[in-house]
């Protein structure tokens, strides 16, 4: 198994790519088009010495993920806005701009909103044992098996939703790809309907150590002070996002037995946050790998094929994937495609 370092995320009736600074979201159109947008994105720090760094590097990491995340998940959701089609330039610009303050908002909203969900809640809720229990250590314990209660409830409670179970089928479409040529596969729509949908880098395999890591990150706090148990549970989330980042990137390298042990409750999460994606979703999760990413470079490198290779140049904008064109109003009422 190779280590291709490409990552992703499913976003609107469509996948998101990187590789590096570039990125590109390929999305299913309501017309059947897929279009593919591609972009640098160098990151909010752009000293490299800087982001070489362990713990502090996943920290960035992870601001980078929620700032990217929520820009192309914005762009997805263009396409699907009757509203947004109907502007002019100048009122589009103008729109633009005040999503861009709304995305601003909205990326502060949520981490405000995760730390009182699944720190603050579980710490509150912990405080019930306190009459019972005098143990900070077994305190701690009793709150992170809380935190991982409200994590579960909270990934089956979203899973209920129609459109968030597209968006994991998209999900699934993004890892089967990456699966794909990590196993030395040739990257098409066969290869990766039957590559696996579980992949130790994702998303929710980290979400979830940091549930994880918070218990034994919390049980060291000794204060009798409310005020500074509260603070310091605050202070110490971006230690535990850094220290999950590098776990998750140790075990995206690794196959030791150890590793891939500690690895595998994240992976049993992902049968809640990712499902089995139809061929037209593995179309679209394609053409963004490919706009991003040189996998045939790639198994050349790393397995024992011979493809002949032609110095990829990265296309920045929005281009239309051949075979995809614009069909009729009766083509596009036929097939098991996506649908406005």
């Amino acid at each position: 198994m190779g280590y291709s370092g490409i990552g992703g995320q499913a976003v609107m009736e469509g996948v998101m790519m990187k590789n590096g600074i570039h990125y590109a979201v390929a999305v299913r159109k309501p017309d059947k088009e897929i279009v593919v947008d591609a972009r640098e994105y160098p990151g909010i720090v752009k000293n490299q010495k800087i982001k070489k760094i362990p713990i502090l590097r996943g920290v960035i990491n992870f601001i980078d993920s929620l700032v990217l995340g929520m820009r192309t998940l914005m762009y997805s959701a263009s396409f699907f806005d009757e509203e947004a089609k109907e502007l002019s330039e100048e009122d589009q610009k103008a729109k633009e701009k005040k999503e861009s303050v709304a995305m601003g908002f909205t990326v502060f909203l949520s981490v405000i909103l995760a730390l009182v969900i699944f720190m603050l809640l579980p710490y509150g809720l912990s405080l019930f044992f306190k009459k019972w229990i005098a143990s900070p250590t077994l305190l701690a314990l009793i709150e992170g098996v809380i935190r991982v209660v409200i994590f579960f409830i909270y990934i089956v409670a979203i899973t209920c939703m129609e459109d968030i179970k597209r968006v994991y089928m998209y999900h699934g479409a993004e890892h089967k790809c990456i699966n794909c040529v990590e196993h030395g596969l040739d990257l098409n729509v066969e290869n990766v309907k039957k590559s696996s949908r579980f992949h130790k880098r994702c998303g929710t395999s980290f979400l979830f150590l940091v549930v994880f890591i918070s218990i034994l990150f919390f049980a060291c706090i000794r204060t009798d002070s409310a005020i500074w148990r509260f603070s310091l549970r605050i202070l110490l989330v971006p230690v535990i996002a850094g220290v999950a980042y590098e776990f998750l990137r140790l075990a995206g390298r690794s196959e030791n037995a150890f590793v891939n042990l500690l690895s595998k409750p994240g992976l049993w999460f992902q049968k809640f946050t990712t499902k089995e994606p139809d061929e037209d979703m593995i179309e679209v999760a394609i053409a963004s790998v490919e706009a991003v990413f040189d996998w045939k470079k790639f198994l050349n490198e790393n397995f024992e094929t011979n493809y002949e290779i032609v110095e990829k140049e990265y296309v920045v904008g929005e281009t239309i994937v051949p075979g995809t064109e614009k069909k009729t109003a009766d083509s596009t009422c036929q097939g098991d495609g996506v649908t406005a």
